[in-house]
């Protein structure tokens, strides 16, 4: 059961940066480039956890994941505090 809710998570967090891109490929609203690279480096983070806890659960992963995480998260950090100005 985890293996799908593991796996789910991924493919929800791909499906939103792909409407994200998609919408800022129509409107070219610099945000939704941000949030949908955060989007794609939180999808990147949930393959990375089925990697560790479903695949390798041999092999810690934790800090990989963390740091994508923080990574993602930075990103839209750095695009909302660039897109008030």
């Amino acid at each position: 059961m985890a293996e799908t809710v593991y796996a789910l998570c991924a493919l929800t967090a791909i499906a939103c940066a792909v409407l994200l891109l998609r919408g800022y490929r129509q409107n070219r609203a610099p945000l939704l480039f941000w949030a949908s690279l955060c989007f794609a480096g939180i999808a990147v983070e949930n393959v990375i956890l089925f990697i560790d806890m479903i695949i390798l659960p041999s092999v810690d992963l934790f800090w990989w994941r963390i740091s994508v995480a923080m990574a993602s998260m930075l990103v839209l950090l750095y695009g909302l505090v660039w897109e008030t100005r």
